[in-house]
């Protein structure tokens, strides 16, 4: 394995992974062509590679998970991306909210299901799991002044938008959990709960860059944002009801399912694509992709899922190994 010789290196584009440094400084040293590869169009190109594709055909790919570097430098992880072997177009993403506490939010869902409350205009109710947890942190000290002021300021609160994290606040919304010992944990013990005789579904909202108003957007104005504002608003007043978690459950795994199905067949309507490619480790949660694959076969789409390496970043270094063969390959001088 440490004797291969490389004639071309792919990284990361997050310019502080270690595996990254170590990429750049060896191709370098050795004098190799180097290409830096976003994040979720590894991922795409992992699952198209696993299911046999030749690239000449661009699919759209559904990229879920809880962090990537995207080419904006914000936390990207709830893509939409039109891609093929050698390049990506970013069709579509989940709206992005601020991140309070940067990392240390991934580790404690509350902090992140106050943040998209305050992203989508809804009280921090007293009353709500998420609060409570952040008043009893540290008592005596109020917390919720201190994380209103990052989510305002921007103070230690990077940009995301990760489906994982919108899972996490989800989770904690509805009382599951409030903080993690292991990525994702929230969200799979919030699948457990699901009742699956449940058909109801959270709407989300879905608009265009061009709508939103941004004064010094550089983002493609016909990007598609999917917005969990309606999708809040309902699991609030379910939550104020003392809706059953199991229900609660259901009702959000089928809403990612619909706003899946509802973003695609646009997206088909105008690039004519039908293949959908599932990828990212949001698509390790069999309830969603089982709803997700059934209602994609439903309205006529191949859907490709992962069959011989994970859907998770233990595939991102195939995807980067096949778009950089591709890449090597079109260079001017090959």
């Amino acid at each position: 394995m440490f004797r291969i010789k490389p004639i071309a290196i792919g990284y990361d584009l997050h310019p502080n992974y270690l595996a990254t440094r170590y990429a750049l400084e060896r191709a370098q040293k050795e004098g190799l062509p180097t290409f830096g590869i976003q994040h979720h169009h590894a991922h795409i190109a992992a699952c198209m590679a696993d299911n046999g594709l030749s690239g000449n055909e661009p699919v759209v790919g559904v990229a879920f998970d809880g962090t990537g570097y995207g080419t904006d430098e914000a936390i990207w992880g709830g893509e939409f991306l039109i891609s093929d072997y050698l390049n990506f177009r970013r069709a579509a993403h989940l709206g992005e909210v601020p991140l309070p506490g940067g990392d240390t939010a991934t580790r404690q869902p509350w902090r992140v299901a106050l943040a998209w409350l305050y992203k989508s205009g809804l009280e921090w109710s007293e009353e709500l799991a998420p609060v409570q947890a952040a008043l009893g942190k540290f008592p005596g000290i109020n917390l919720l002044t201190a994380i209103q002021h990052q989510l305002e300021k921007r103070i230690n609160a990077p940009m995301t938008s990760s489906m994982g994290r919108l899972f996490d606040a989800v989770a904690a919304l509805a009382g599951v959990r409030q903080t993690v010992n292991y990525e994702a944990q929230a969200a799979i013990e919030f699948e457990a709960m699901a009742d699956l005789n449940e058909k109801g579904f959270y709407p989300f909202g879905i608009t265009r860059e061009k709508d939103l108003g941004h004064k010094k957007s550089v983002a493609d104005p016909m990007t598609i944002i999917i917005d969990p504002t309606p999708l809040l608003h309902e699991l609030i007043e379910d939550i104020k009801k003392h809706t059953p978690i199991s229900i609660i459950s259901s009702r959000f795994h089928n809403g990612v399912s619909e706003m899946v199905k509802n973003v695609v067949i646009t997206l088909r309507q105008e690039t004519g694509i039908s293949q959908v490619a599932l990828s990212g480790g949001v698509w390790q949660n069999a309830i969603l992709l089982s709803k997700t694959t059934e209602l994609l076969q439903n309205n006529r789409f191949t859907v490709l899922l992962h069959h011989q390496v994970p859907p998770n970043d233990g595939g991102v270094s195939l995807g980067q190994a096949v778009i950089s063969f591709h890449r090597l390959a079109n260079l001017p001088s090959a």
